[in-house]
């Protein structure tokens, strides 16, 4: 399972991506989703049918009108990505559902990073998997977790040895608990490789 570390990570990245950056082309639908993963949203009955045309934290300055909010609410509810439930007489609450944070996972997934630091401090993580080739749904994993760590940016060593000088640990799990292949990967910590200055060539570090 994931550690309290990455989940606060990727809450992180969800608030940074949707939240505060205009020049993301998010649509309505995800930044409400993006919203609902950092906490749920308490409203009063009189509200609830229109909660996030009347919540001011919901709109976003020259990015979505309070229509829009609306619409994409509605839609996302239709879709039961999110549900209102009663929390008092006079009281409910919106939050995703189970689908709603699978399609959270699913976003995160899509706009997983690895920072590169102002300055490198040294140390190499080695990403090693060993993955079996049964039940056949082990080799889908394999190859979405290979295309994923080239996009992220890892340089591949030997078959299943990947490299990268940045820290990438929680990045790395998060991968891994998607496609439910924790126990089959070991990430190293190395201050030292035989071969390093061809491999800092190729990630350009001095």
């Amino acid at each position: 399972m994931a550690t309290d570390k990455n989940k606060i990570s990727l809450r992180k990245t969800f608030e940074e991506k949707f939240l505060y950056n205009d020049s993301l082309p998010a649509t309505a639908g995800k930044f409400l989703l993006a919203g609902l993963a950092a906490a749920p949203i308490l409203v009063t009955a009189a509200i609830a049918p229109n909660v996030f045309s009347e919540i001011k934290n919901f709109e976003r300055k020259n990015k979505y009108s309070k229509k829009q909010i609306q619409t994409a609410f509605n839609n996302l509810k239709q879709r039961k990505l999110i549900e209102i439930i009663q929390e008092g007489e006079d009281k409910f609450k919106v939050q995703l559902t189970n689908k709603g944070q699978k399609r959270i996972k699913e976003l995160s997934f899509e706009l997983l990073e690895i920072k590169r630091p102002k300055k490198w401090d040294g140390k190499w993580r080695i990403l090693i998997f060993d993955i079996p080739s049964y039940p056949k749904i082990y080799n889908q994993a394999r190859n979405a977790l290979r295309n994923k760590i080239k996009d992220l940016g890892f340089y591949q060593m030997q078959k299943s040895v990947w490299i990268c000088p940045y820290e990438c640990e929680d990045e790395i799990l998060f991968v891994a608990e998607i496609f439910k292949i924790q126990k089959h990967i070991e990430i190293i910590t190395a201050e030292k490789l035989l071969h390093e200055e061809k491999i800092k060539k190729i990630f350009r570090l001095k």
